[in-house]
């Protein structure tokens, strides 16, 4: 073997080596990266607002609430019957996309419109997707701004008056849509209430750092966003072969130079998995989403660096987080093979020290992920939700190793939908309808 071989391969053997070590410690260095960067938002970003202005009604612009809705029986009437009710806003009009239901559905939305005036429905006889009925819906549309609304989704009484004030920051032209602050409604498990966490901890903390640090965020949130129309039509709507249309228009706004914002002074409210199989598929379609918009987006990004700063250190985080979710499982089948072999050879010895290594990483991991969720959790929501931090340990057991097993099993789902076999067919998940916003568990 020449010199130059052995200095390859060595160099090789760094860049595994380093490779590895930037594995190990990423849940570290993303919590502190995270962390940092919610202080940024809450101490330096200049457009946080502390008043609201009141918007006469003579000048309220008109917004058009449009709910997509595929079998939604058990929450659909409530949902309509708290937007016609409870909003402090008079210039709005409801859409409801129906999305070829085959339940009550369309029974409950005829009875409806003879009761609300403002609301309209549109039946789409054939399911084609949630960003499907979203495009039809926009073509009906009268607003100039468009406030997208799941079925199982309520907003605070307030929250169109603050979109709109949101949009009063100075040089708003560029702005393509406003993303609220998600709470839980059904409080009523232990899986819903470990999930006021991670609306808290890793979506709001994720949301601040990329509105204080990168300048505009780069996942919406499809439960309740406020879109600017003339936006949505300027990246030609949304794809329709998504599993997320919402993080997908999102990186397609950033593409096109608009601007995004996260207003976590805006709630809303919405109904989340209650058991392990739920729960697992909601985050199926999450991960195959995310999956896609960073396949979507690799060319254009490996081709400009530099266009963006922003959207280039989203798209390396996102790299780490699928390769780490990868490299997670390999490990652990790796880990239980070695265990396995080593009980069968009676190696006791070198079982303990691989106990002891894997626990203390565990530990320092899960030390610095308790930091995160405890310093979110202040920050969020006038540390309204602090009272939520005992559920942090099973946030930790459901949510992460959920989230990356449904990383790797949506990944070769995700290759081919970016190869054009992919389908924006939706079902949905099993409703509780509770709309008690009152009691807080």
């Amino acid at each position: 073997m020449t010199l130059d071989q052995i200095n390859i391969l060595e160099s090789i053997k760094n860049l595994l080596h380093f490779n590895f070590l930037l594995l190990i410690s990423y849940p570290v260095i993303g919590a502190f990266a995270w962390f940092v960067g919610a202080l940024c938002f809450k101490f330096l970003f200049k457009y946080n607002i502390n008043e609201w202005l009141k918007i006469p009604q003579n000048i309220e612009p008109l917004i058009t609430i449009m709910i997509p809705a595929h079998n939604e029986e058990v929450v659909i009437e409530g949902t309509i019957n708290y937007l016609m009710t409870k909003l402090n806003y008079s210039n709005y009009e409801v859409i409801v996309m129906d999305d070829g239901s085959t339940d009550q559905t369309p029974v409950i939305l005829k009875r409806l419109r003879d009761v609300y005036p403002n609301l309209r429905t549109i039946r789409i006889e054939k399911n084609k997707g949630k960003a499907h009925a979203f495009n039809i819906g926009i073509g009906f549309a009268k607003g100039k701004l468009i406030l997208s609304n799941d079925a199982d989704t309520v907003p605070e009484p307030d929250a169109l008056i603050k979109y709109v004030n949101t949009l009063l920051y100075p040089n708003s032209n560029n702005v393509a849509a406003i993303t609220a602050n998600m709470d839980v409604r059904n409080r009523t498990k232990i899986i819903a209430k470990s999930q006021t966490v991670e609306f808290s901890s890793i979506v709001g903390i994720i949301k601040r750092t990329q509105q204080a640090v990168l300048g505009s965020i780069y996942a919406y949130s499809g439960a309740n966003t406020l879109y600017v129309k003339k936006a949505l039509i300027d990246v030609g709507l949304f794809r329709q072969n998504r599993a997320t249309e919402d993080i997908s228009i999102a990186w397609d706004h950033q593409v096109h130079g608009w601007q995004a914002l996260f207003a976590p002074e805006i709630m809303f409210f919405m109904e989340v998995p209650e058991n392990l199989s739920m729960l697992y598929h909601q985050r199926k379609r999450w991960a195959k989403g995310g999956t896609e918009v960073w396949l979507t987006n690799f060319k254009l990004i490996l081709a400009h660096p530099f266009q963006s700063v922003g959207r280039t250190i989203m798209f390396i985080d996102q790299t780490l987080s699928i390769t780490w979710a990868i490299f997670f499982w390999l490990s652990t089948i790796l880990f239980l093979i070695q265990i396995i072999g080593y009980c069968l050879t009676q190696n006791w010895g070198q079982i303990t020290q691989m106990l002891t290594d894997s626990a203390g990483l565990v530990c320092c991991e899960t030390m610095v992920g308790f930091f995160q969720l405890l310093a979110s959790l202040i920050i969020d929501d006038h540390r309204s939700k602090i009272k939520y931090f005992k559920f942090a340990p099973f946030y930790m057991l459901f949510y992460w190793i959920v989230n990356t097993l449904t990383i790797v099993t949506t990944f070769v789902s995700a290759v081919k939908t970016i190869l054009g076999r992919g389908s924006g067919v939706w079902v949905s998940p099993k409703r509780q309808g509770d709309f008690n916003l009152s009691e807080k568990e």
